[in-house]
């Protein structure tokens, strides 16, 4: 979800301190706890940050041979929740080694978009931040032997799709980066031209203006930046989401789900994460 600007300089400044500056993921302790369902086995990977736990969730498939591509999924402002830990399973089912960030800590999800504002705005002020959460998951990802560390991906919804393109923007230890009607501007402009973007969004997304579309093509395009947008007729932020339309209707938002623009943005997402893994 949208929140709001801070300058392009502020956070410029801030992820440029933040590459020089030693992450929270080197301090960290991580732990797992592990269990399984069907072929499918999912792990809490906890790591401590600064007094706070951080309970990422990790899925995948045991029986596949040799090391799995990473896929990071990204959350909406709501939290890590159910509906994000179907996805990052649906991706283990896939043949990933899927991993849902916990950027709240303490797996803290919430149920109201004052809440929800209150969190996320965080990340959009105070980058730094951001960046240390991600960070702290993929060292988590490196204690893992089924995961491939070469091959990572990201994936996010909304807030999560936002906070995807920026870790594409500043670095390129990723093949690739998927946003879910994520917002396309937040100051982060990109810095490298190897990591390929895929933008799936709601032709009807209030929170994503023209404008803002424009100027993200603009920004790629100058950037030499390979990058795919798909806009969907007639849906609504959060299409992805079956909880949308009444999470809208509840809270007065211009959300909803759209059956038609979910499942063709998730082949969309397929065949982008299969060229860039060959």
């Amino acid at each position: 979800m949208k929140t709001f600007r801070i300058c392009t300089f502020a956070l410029v400044f801030l992820f440029s301190f933040a590459c020089k500056e030693k992450t929270t993921s080197e301090n960290a302790v991580t732990t797992s706890n592990h269990e399984t369902s069907g072929n499918i086995k999912t792990e809490e990977l906890k790591t401590e940050i600064n007094g706070v736990t951080h309970r990422s969730f990790a899925a995948y498939n045991p029986d596949l041979k040799g090391v799995l591509p990473v896929v990071f999924v990204l959350p909406e402002w709501w939290g890590l929740n159910d509906y994000a830990k179907r996805r990052v399973k649906q991706l283990a089912e896939l043949g990933y080694f899927a991993v849902g960030v916990d950027y709240y800590g303490d797996s803290k999800v919430v149920d109201n978009p004052e809440e929800a504002n209150k969190l996320s705005s965080h990340f959009y002020e105070v980058p730094i931040d951001a960046r240390r959460m991600f960070d702290a998951a993929k060292h988590q990802v490196i204690l893992s032997e089924k995961a491939d560390y070469s091959k990572m991906a990201i994936i996010g919804y909304c807030f999560g799709g936002a906070q995807a393109l920026n870790m594409g923007r500043i670095s390129d230890d990723f093949r690739g980066v998927v946003s879910f009607h994520g917002n396309l501007e937040t100051g982060i402009r990109a810095k490298n031209k190897k990591v390929q973007y895929l933008v799936l969004n709601g032709e009807a997304d209030s929170f994503v203006p023209a404008k803002e579309i424009e100027a993200f093509k603009k920004e790629m395009d100058s950037a030499g930046t390979k990058y795919k947008f798909v806009n969907y007729p007639g849906a609504l932020h959060s299409f992805t989401n079956p909880d949308a339309t009444e999470m809208g209707k509840k809270f007065n938002l211009q959300i909803g789900y759209n059956k038609d623009a979910d499942e063709k943005s998730w082949e969309e997402m397929k065949k982008f994460l299969a060229e860039i893994f060959k």
